[in-house]
């Protein structure tokens, strides 16, 4: 049986997140206020959510994660009234994407000294990042769009590192929309490559960075006939903060101390931010976590700008780093991520190269299996807690945004010591032996000490 809480109904619309008059349908092909030129947000009626009970929304939510009732058991669609309330279900392309599982990071945790440390594992979804929780919603609108007839949206476009590309990609093929992919040439895991290659998707790899493959789609999407995907699109942020939600629900509805994610363009920090600021709204939680943005420090232009206190945007010319995905130098979000930092009372950190690979190696080592820039997260947790910034008694979740087979090969570099600028502490390559019975067990012995 549908479970339909939308009584009265709820709306949303687009507005400019700087404060200009005006607001905008979300069906509509806008993505910067015509007056100031300033990212949009979605703006939900609260006032009318507020009149549904904390507790009742607890409940709903809670009844809703992973059944099997579509689309309620998407972790993005079971909270659809705080999402993208009057879309129609039979417009809603999802793969139950959501619901992915906060590990218990136990051996890790008492291992630097900070025995309440969660990873939340946003790689076990679909295409293997947390890109798919923004592109359901964003494809789910654009199908709509062109159902109505009156839209002049033909195909959907995105540039990207890696993972925006894989998620665009397998939800348009879903759909039945064409998808144009803008990649940086070279700079991406074969992995990532070939993603939007099998969905279909018609790819196109640019001799330039991310930077000049987002300036190149910015324009090309000027013709309405093209809807851009990235998360300067206000209606992916809608579908991306849900994992705030989720962390929270996890936790019985209790909020974290600090929450820890890499960031690149700055959409995900955003989206976070947006979820827990809308369950501050409704009562459902009292107060917000720290957030952390981690950069790696070859792309760290948030970063300093944290450093001269957000009073100017510092953009860089990104240099090659591990953390491809977040290899940008300009990024999108920036005046949105700066609100998420500074109403958290949170922080920005930068790490070095050979610091994000033997984080992701230590964590590996306790059973998780970590994309480079998880391994930029953990890293800054690190610094934070060896500093005493994070205290040891602090509940603190770190974004895991990607699954760590996506990159292969920094894996296998790391292992046998060829990253450049990483010293590989804890490489374990494996041992090649004749086939010799007493040659194996001596080996195994020295290994066990026996």
């Amino acid at each position: 049986m549908p479970d339909v809480a939308s009584v009265p109904p709820y709306r949303a619309h687009l507005r400019c997140f700087r404060g200009c008059p005006g607001q905008f349908s979300v069906y509509e092909v806008i993505y910067s206020c015509p007056a100031c030129g300033g990212l949009l947000e979605v703006q939900h009626d609260v006032d009318a959510l507020r009149a549904r009970s904390a507790a009742d929304w607890r409940q709903l939510l809670e009844r809703r994660a992973g059944t099997s009732s579509f689309p309620y058991g998407s972790g993005v669609w079971g909270m659809r009234e705080w999402v993208m309330p009057d879309l129609q279900d039979e417009h809603v392309v999802s793969m139950y994407e959501g619901n992915t599982n906060l590990f218990r990071a136990e051996r890790l945790g008492r291992a630097i000294g900070l025995p309440d440390l969660w990873v939340k594992l946003c790689g076990n979804s679909h295409t293997g990042s947390f890109k798919d929780l923004g592109m359901t919603v964003l494809v789910s609108v654009v199908k709509q769009m062109m159902a109505s007839g009156g839209s002049p949206v033909r195909a959907v476009a995105a540039a990207s590192t890696g993972d925006t590309s894989a998620a665009l990609a397998a939800y348009a093929a879903a759909a039945g929309i064409p998808s144009i992919i803008f990649l940086p040439s070279g700079k991406v895991s074969t992995a990532q490559l070939i993603q939007p290659v099998a969905n279909g998707a018609y790819v196109l790899a640019l001799d330039t960075d991310f930077d000049g493959c987002m300036r190149i789609v910015k324009e090309i999407t000027q013709d309405n006939s093209l809807y851009l995907a990235n998360s300067m699109n206000s209606v992916r942020i809608e579908g991306q903060k849900t994992v705030a939600i989720e962390i929270v629900r996890q936790f019985d509805w209790e909020v974290p101390d600090w929450i820890v994610i890499p960031v690149g363009n700055l959409g995900n920090i955003s989206a976070l931010y947006k979820g827990l600021k809308l369950l501050q709204d409704l009562g459902i939680i009292h107060k917000l976590p720290r957030l952390v943005a981690a950069q790696a420090g070859k792309a760290n232009p948030f970063y300093l700008s944290f450093c001269n206190g957000f009073r100017q945007k510092v953009a860089v010319q990104a240099s090659r780093t591990l953390a491809s995905a977040i290899q940008i130098g300009d990024p999108v979000s920036y005046e949105k991520a700066v609100q998420a930092v500074t109403a958290s009372n949170g922080l920005v950190e930068a790490v070095s190269e050979h610091e994000l690979a033997n984080a992701a190696a230590r964590a590996d080592l306790t059973g998780m299996y970590t994309c480079p820039h998880t391994g930029v997260a953990l890293a800054a947790l690190f610094n934070l807690v060896e500093r005493g910034t994070i205290a040891r008694s602090d509940q603190v979740v770190v974004i895991s945004t990607a699954h760590g087979l996506k990159f292969t090969s920094f894996k296998v570099g790391y292992h046998e010591g060829k990253l450049a600028e990483v010293e590989s502490d804890l490489a374990n390559p494996p041992i090649y032996l004749p086939a010799d019975l007493q040659v194996v067990k001596e080996t195994i012995a020295r290994k066990l000490q026996l």
